[in-house]
């Protein structure tokens, strides 16, 4: 069910609907309907993954409760082994497994050999690389003695399976998320039209800049050994935005949607374009995933703790396994290696206490410049099928010998690239107006609200809604 169609606009109706006024008196009650309405959400896709993810729940939610209760560090040390080990194995299984045996039968092939291995045709579950770190930072918390074990079964499972930000986060932390299905919540209305008003925002990055743009990509991508260097240009360019509209439009349709049943998420994106270096733009961009790193793998393997040269490899290391962390392909090991070395001169000369986030200034304009173009030419690994097929995708742009430009090629073609660049305009007119105020969220007032919606209504594609990027990983 997408956050961009209209079955979910019925969903998200009925569920509040029966929140509200059938049942505001209980709290119980209350998270009963937001957790059967999440096994829903979630059973949309395939009612088989039910099981997968109620099975890592109740293990994480009794490990939980097990930690504290034991006064033996080694088995405190087990019982979270067994966690960690019970999520990395599942999304092992169900993410990597046939992308490892593929590459183990591969590399013996350079060699002439050849192994004949069968792989499995396994479905990926929508949201495992998210729910399974989400429940990973709550033992890992427990263990940490950070925060107590839920005792509320229905509140934790409700927890995991938040159906707003479930499938594609943010990736919210116990710490943050779960006291609040206990606390009793009243109707708000402010919090609730801002929520409104967030999701609208999220809207028009998904579905004027992100779905118009993924008409044109998909296009130069699939054809770029044909494509003109300025073709090729747009379409690297477009990507980048197109990836941005979709994936911090659905967490701030994640946020908005929250807000409406009385719940505050975490800030996922705070405008990522703007920054000045690659450093800045990893505090910008999937900002729950970051600090998850952050605090779960960085300052674990050692952080800044042992010297600059261990630092440098563990920030190497963060780098890489983000990468794999968003996909069963060597282009996204390579994109987050390309980050790695890029974040590397940054982090080795840096000053002691770090900067808040750039102001918009005139001296400012060319690293920040310089920063999208630098994450443009990385967003060629992610979107391609194939390091061979990025690596070609750069050379010809550089030295494209090509003719085709797709952007020209038809008026709906020629209609849906303005489209896309009226979305960016405003897009970056707007954060640039909110940055300027030293606002990390996008407020709307009424003027920007209707704008936006007749934008909507005017440009967005609702027949065949798209799926979002980041549903894959």
């Amino acid at each position: 069910m997408l956050f961009n169609s209209i079955e979910f606009v019925i969903f998200l109706t009925v569920v509040f609907f029966l929140y509200w006024f059938v049942c505001n008196k209980s709290l119980k009650i209350q998270n009963s309907l937001l957790l059967a309405a999440s096994y829903f959400f979630y059973g949309w896709w395939d009612w088989r993954f039910l099981g997968l993810i109620l099975f890592s729940s109740l293990v994480d939610y009794i490990i939980g409760k097990k930690i504290p209760e034991t006064s033996s560090q080694n088995i405190k040390r087990l019982l979270l082994g067994i966690s960690i080990s019970l999520n990395l194995g599942l999304l092992f299984f169900f993410k990597y497994f046939n992308f490892f045996v593929q590459s183990f039968i591969d590399s013996f092939t350079l060699f002439g050999a050849q192994l004949d291995f069968v792989t499995i045709n396994i479905i990926l579950p929508v949201g495992i690389s998210f729910y399974t770190f989400q429940t990973m930072s709550y033992t890992i918390d427990i263990y940490r003695e950070k925060i107590e074990p839920s005792q509320n079964l229905i509140g934790f499972l409700t927890f995991v399976s938040f159906f707003p930000q479930l499938v594609a986060g943010p990736i919210e932390r116990a710490s943050n998320l779960l006291p609040q299905f206990f606390k009793e919540r009243k109707f708000n209305y402010e919090f609730a039209v801002s929520g409104v008003k967030i999701i609208i925002w999220g809207l028009f990055k998904k579905m004027v800049i992100a779905d118009n743009a993924s008409v044109i990509v998909d296009g130069i991508f699939q054809d770029y050994s044909n494509q003109s260097t300025g073709s090729l240009l747009i379409g690297m360019i477009f990507f980048a935005f197109q990836i941005y509209g979709d994936f911090s439009g659905y967490s701030d349709i994640a946020i908005g949607t929250s807000r409406l049943f009385g719940f505050d998420l975490m800030t996922n994106f705070k405008f990522p374009y703007l920054s000045k270096n690659i450093s800045e733009f990893w505090k910008r961009w999937h900002i729950s995933l970051s600090s998850w790193f952050r605090d779960y793998l960085y300052i674990p393997l050692g952080g800044s703790r042992n010297g600059k040269w261990r630092a440098l490899v563990n920030v190497i290391i963060v780098f890489i396994i983000s990468g794999i962390w968003h996909g069963a392909n060597w282009t996204f090991l390579v994109w987050g290696s390309i980050h790695g070395l890029l974040y590397l001169p940054v982090f080795i000369l840096r000053k002691e206490k770090d900067e808040e986030f750039t102001i918009i200034s005139l001296k400012n304009i060319v690293p920040i410049i310089l920063t999208f173009g630098m994450t443009c030419l990385a967003w060629v690994y992610f979107r391609s099928n194939t390091v061979y097929d990025a690596n070609q995708y750069l050379v010809n742009l550089f030295a494209s010998t090509g003719t085709t430009n797709l952007i020209f090629s038809t008026s709906k073609h020629l209609l849906i690239t303005g489209f896309v660049f009226i979305g960016i305009f405003l897009l970056m007119g707007i954060e640039i107006y909110f940055s300027l105020k030293k606002k990390v969220e996008v407020t709307l007032n009424s003027k920007m609200l209707v704008a936006l919606c007749i934008l909507i209504l005017f440009m967005a594609a609702f027949k065949n809604p798209i799926s979002f990027i980041y549903f894959q990983f």
